[in-house]
């Protein structure tokens, strides 16, 4: 650790880059946030230990044309202040942008966990994006989860259900849980027929979600001055070929009557709504009576 940050209320938000990064929007999202807060980096993961340098090479670039520069696989870590609303308590963040490493995974999250609870992080929140059937030209759906249950009911996620493989980010949730750190996991969804273009869309998506989940009072412009830019280039791209043109209206289809349906009251409201109804006309026909009208 190059410093030590004084932080108040921290919470550690982490993207990485490689299996759970469909379209680069969580490490867009994270990028963002750390210029947004001004972040300023305080320490990072050796890469030696967790890297096949043959599968991640590292870099070779040039300073000023003259001098040849190393850069290697990173996972770092930055400190910021926390922009949040008015009247509400001040808070800090720490950001990791990093990179899914090859080996030693247990190893590598016992120190991301290590490092949280040095710092006193109440908790940890990762950025993901998956591929799936969605259409770029309506706002990326986002899930949260977590395995806590105090953690569920407190901030609106789900209880996570998942079984498979898992990424990094996976095995970092399941650190947490062992060492009775709070955490939980955003996923944006981005189209996997577009899964080359960055997706400033998700990234905004993710970035909205995890406002409201952290308290945070973020300006979103610049991401959604990007996903314009985004769903003008990538339609365009759809528009060359027919079949593909197609298959998006379909998905287009589904997105809208998924979100219609989403929008309709449940059946609970329904019945409340009603039970207020019936509650203020048979007040109004009480008090007409004791008028005598």
């Amino acid at each position: 650790m190059e410093r030590r940050p004084t932080l108040r209320r921290p919470v550690l938000i982490a993207a990485f880059r490689g299996w759970n990064d469909g379209a680069q929007a969580a490490t867009l999202a994270a990028s963002f946030l750390a210029r947004s807060w001004a972040a300023e980096r305080f320490a990072d993961i050796d890469p030696e230990e967790f890297f096949d340098f043959q599968a991640v090479r590292p870099h070779v670039s040039l300073d000023e044309g003259l001098t040849r520069r190393i850069d290697w696989p990173e996972n770092t870590f930055y400190d910021a202040t926390v922009t949040t609303p008015a009247g509400q308590p001040d808070r800090d963040a720490v950001l990791l942008l990093g990179v899914e490493p090859n080996t030693r995974w247990r190893a590598f999250t016992g120190e991301i966990v290590e490092l949280a609870q040095s710092l006193d992080v109440e908790m940890v929140v990762t950025l993901g994006a998956l591929l799936a059937d969605v259409p770029h030209t309506r706002p990326s759906p986002v899930t949260g989860a977590a395995s806590d249950a105090r953690l569920v009911r407190e901030l609106g996620l789900v209880a996570s259900r998942y079984e498979g493989p898992t990424g990094i980010v996976g095995v970092l949730h399941d650190a947490c849980h062992r060492a009775s750190l709070l955490s939980a996991s955003l996923w944006a969804a981005v189209p996997h027929y577009a899964s080359l273009a960055p997706s400033p869309r998700a990234a905004h998506a993710l970035c909205a979600r995890l406002a409201e989940l952290i308290g945070a009072d973020l300006d979103l412009e610049e991401l959604e001055r990007a996903s314009e830019l985004y769903e003008r280039q990538v339609s365009e791209a759809v528009a060359a070929d027919e079949e593909t043109a197609s298959y998006v209206r379909e998905l287009e289809r589904r997105a809208d009557e998924a979100e219609a349906e989403r929008n309709l009251p449940s059946g609970d409201t329904l019945a409340a709504e009603l039970t207020r109804f019936l509650e203020e006309h048979e007040a109004r026909r009480r008090d007409e009576e004791e008028r005598g009208e």
